[in-house]
């Protein structure tokens, strides 16, 4: 147990020193309860700050098995070349600074009926609630001859870190004149407008570099979110060079060969020399071991406390979640893991929780100085979240000066959401 070091903890220090019978109903008063996080994540790493900071005597455990947080938004920029991957990453010193214990652990199995968390060298931790937020795992059985040696060969680069820098390398690799392949999944999926910010980015970098070279996106999904203006944007600074083969066109990817480098597709198939295959998803696997996916795959929450509708004492946040309108971003993650903190802490206390209102927004960037937004409020509705009023777009005919400042914002955005859930 973590106490926090106060004047009164120091003089009950004092008096436990002399009588040691009594330490652990001194430090069970200490405690308002014992959560543990799983995934730090925007959701994860914001539930568990957002707990501590809300009543410091919660004994709160963020359970990560990587030291080293590498974020997904603005990694397709890096694999443009126009931002390094040091920037991608934080750490969890200043979490813990604030009273958090850090795990940096793989947690392998939950009892419910115990309700504690057993992670990969063998310590358990009780719980009283638990917080799962373990992102996406990919659906790797939904798409024959895709496996974990096929990454190597196709990498999706869809959770940031090798996988961003092996694409990285393969387009500087490219010869002039070759064709870059990028395989979408339908939805549900992590950020639905980012598999297009990255065609984008990427056919900046051809642009730039290897002019004659083409970007082939075979798409699972006819419409997509923002496409209006990801097409007017594509039209303007890249010609032709974007082609999209939609669902109805025969898009939709249905087996892979890393082999020959061979993407097969209901119409046709196609052999790139540089594949991206971004696979169908499902909600992390600790999720699954904790019970709380159904068949979908993801997981079914109480909208009001992000508890699971499958598990009790269980809470899931960010991506894994089933939640209606809310896309799976970032900035929703970020949201629901404080959500869910107020929830907590009013059911610790016998409260019922307030309903949250949610703001997600989604940042693209197309090129350098030129990128657009999407921002939407939600509120629960039965069991998901619905968009209220309030959202806003930005628009299709907007002046390149709005354009830019929005490249621009999308740069504060990040120093403020990475310096909001990591310090």
């Amino acid at each position: 147990m973590n106490v926090p070091v106060t004047r009164r903890n120091a003089v009950l220090g004092i008096t436990v020193a002399a009588t040691s019978l009594i330490v652990p109903s001194i430090l069970r008063a200490q405690s308002a309860g014992r959560i543990v996080v799983i995934g730090g994540g925007f959701g994860g790493a914001a539930c568990a700050r957002a707990l501590k900071r809300a009543d410091a005597r919660l004994q709160v455990t963020l359970i990560e098995p990587n030291k080293t947080f590498i974020s997904c938004p603005l990694s397709n920029a890096v694999i443009a070349g126009l931002r390094q991957m040091e920037a991608q990453q934080f750490g969890y010193d200043k979490l813990a600074a604030e009273g958090i214990t850090i795990v940096a652990q793989a947690a392998t199995a939950i009892d419910t009926q115990k309700r504690s968390v057993t992670t990969a060298d063998g310590t358990a931790f009780g719980y009283d609630r638990l917080v799962v937020s373990p992102g996406i795992d990919f659906q790797i059985e939904a798409l024959p001859g895709y496996d974990a040696a096929a990454t190597e060969k196709m990498p999706h680069a869809w959770k940031a870190g090798a996988q961003t820098l092996l694409l990285r390398r393969q387009l500087e690799a490219m010869a002039e004149g070759g064709t870059v392949a990028i395989a979408i999944p339908a939805n549900p999926s992590r950020c639905p407008p980012a598999p297009y910010e990255r065609a984008s980015l990427i056919a900046h970098y051809l642009k730039t570099n290897k002019p004659r070279s083409k970007v082939l996106i075979l798409d699972a999904k006819d419409s997509f979110s923002q496409q209006r203006l990801f097409e007017t944007a594509w039209k303007e600074l890249y010609g032709d060079m974007i082609e999209r083969i939609a669902l109805s066109q025969g898009g939709r990817v249905t087996s892979v060969d890393p082999a020959t480098m061979t993407i097969v597709t209901e119409f046709g198939n196609y052999t790139p020399d540089v594949a991206n295959v971004i696979p169908p998803q499902r909600a992390g696997r600790i999720a699954e071991i904790a019970g709380a996916t159904d068949a979908t795959g993801w997981c079914p929450i109480d909208p009001v406390s992000f508890e699971s509708k499958l598990v009790p004492n269980v809470h899931v946040v960010g991506d894994a979640c089933l939640g209606g309108g809310i896309p799976k971003s970032a900035s929703a993650a970020s949201g629901q893991g404080k959500a869910c903190a107020a929830a907590i802490v009013a059911l610790l206390a016998g409260r019922a929780p307030a309903a949250p209102r949610l703001t997600g927004v989604c940042y693209n960037t197309v090129a350098p100085g030129y990128g657009f937004s999407l921002a939407g409020n939600y509120q629960p509705k039965g069991d998901i979240f619905a968009e209220v009023e309030g959202g806003a777009t930005s628009p299709v005919d907007a002046p390149r000066e709005l354009r830019a400042r929005e490249a621009a914002e999308t740069e504060r955005w990040f120093e403020t959401i990475t310096a909001d859930t990591f310090g």
